[in-house]
């Protein structure tokens, strides 16, 4: 039985903020169009890692292969499914792996987190193969972890064959498909912190120095506020990039497939989006509602157009906290004061929520992320904020 009973959606959309930004006077409802941007990539796309947001898509449901990219999903799963203290021992099977490598030898004996830093900071094929043989079992394990973790985010134009990238038939994936994989995984504190490091030190235990790795993403050093991702190139796959960076407490993610002046489009696609999309904050934690003795449980912010807060509206949905006998249940009482949530709408669809509670309540810490956008066919149960929508699911419903 559901803990609370939606009982009313208010016919009309309230305006319970004024928003940050105000619309242009000559704005016309529904005709915000964003600035031109051209890319030499094959396929191209920009997301916003906090709302989730496209914001630039060229050609970006366009499946291809995606080489080394693919170690974004590795390390992911790796991350989530594994130990970072725990050791790996190399394999005959990830010894001498083609492409680029490590250098790793058999039996030789590293912790995933080294792993990890050796796998996206130089791309080793052979840490790929180790650490999929470590988390899975053996390769063909872990890349059904990886495809399972492609449905769980929503996904639906990737497949993967292997771990490290190198050219198979039925690998591949789209630039969209990858801008939301690695804003899903910049919400990971450890994968954030290993794609934003230019230089890592880890002890080689087969020799008397040790291993010392420079990041190959030259976006890191050419590129103000850059902290991540990824490199990729296999001969059909040609140059493959995804870069992050961060302003203003905004971080955004950009991705070219098959591009071959990636560094400068990156830079051009990264300016665009904090130009164009700047990250405005909608709601403030512990904001009145007016005409209620409510208030926000969380902050809202979302990426948005100039012009494009004149299409914001907020809608009001309140529960029904009695029991079908009409009594008060305990799930109701260990709700805080919960009494529903806020809904904010762009042109009449779902971009996010967070929950109101009764002044005076207490708020619960921790029960859902501060901002819960509602990107990619608006939060299927699969789709890259799913787990977060399974929070609100768990209070809502």
């Amino acid at each position: 039985m559901n803990l609370f009973k939606k009982i009313t959606i208010l016919p009309l959309v309230l305006s319970l903020f004024t928003l940050p930004i105000p619309a242009h006077a000559d704005h016309k409802p529904g005709h915000v169009e964003a600035p031109m941007l051209s890319t030499h990539a094959q396929t191209a796309a920009l997301i916003d890692v906090t709302s989730g947001r496209i914001l630039y898509s060229k050609d970006g449901e366009k499946e291809m292969r995606i080489a080394s990219l693919t170690k974004i999903m590795t390390a992911i799963v790796a991350i989530e499914q594994g130990d970072l203290k725990s050791t790996v021992t190399v394999s005959k099977n990830a010894v001498g792996k083609e492409g680029s490598s490590l250098y790793l030898k058999l039996g030789e004996k590293m912790t995933l987190e080294n792993m990890l830093f050796g796998l996206m900071l130089r791309s080793g094929n052979d840490a790929a193969t180790a650490i999929a043989e470590h988390i899975g079992g053996s390769e063909e394990g872990f890349v059904y972890l990886m495809n399972k973790k492609a449905d769980e985010i929503g996904l639906v134009h990737s497949q993967f064959r292997n771990p490290h990238g190198l050219d198979a038939e039925g690998h591949y994936s789209t630039a969209e498909d990858m801008a939301k994989l690695t804003a899903y995984a910049l919400h990971n504190a450890d994968f954030k912190r290993i794609v934003a490091t230019q230089e890592h030190k880890a002890p080689n235990p087969e020799e008397s120095w040790d291993y010392d790795w420079h990041n190959k993403n030259k976006m890191l050093r050419l590129y103000e506020g850059a902290d991540g991702v990824k490199t990729g190139y296999t001969k059909k796959a040609l140059r493959c990039l995804v870069s992050s960076a961060t302003r203003n407490g905004q971080q955004l993610v950009a991705v070219t497939l098959n591009d071959g002046n990636d560094w400068n489009d990156h830079a051009n696609m990264l300016d665009y989006g904090f130009e164009h999309y700047p990250l405005n904050e909608l709601a403030a934690k512990g904001q009145s509602i007016q005409q209620y003795e409510y208030i926000t449980g969380n902050a809202f912010k979302y990426p948005l157009l100039t012009g494009e807060a004149g299409e914001v509206r907020t809608k009001l949905v309140l529960y029904n906290q009695q029991s079908e006998s009409g009594a008060r249940s305990e799930a109701a009482d260990a709700s805080f004061g919960l009494k529903g949530r806020i809904e904010f709408l762009l042109n009449g669809a779902k971009i996010g929520e967070v929950p109101v509670y009764e002044k005076g309540s207490f708020i619960p810490k921790d029960k859902a992320a501060e901002t819960i956008a509602l990107p990619y066919d608006q939060l299927k149960g699969n789709s890259l904020f799913g787990s977060l929508k399974r929070v609100f699911d768990q209070l809502f419903n």
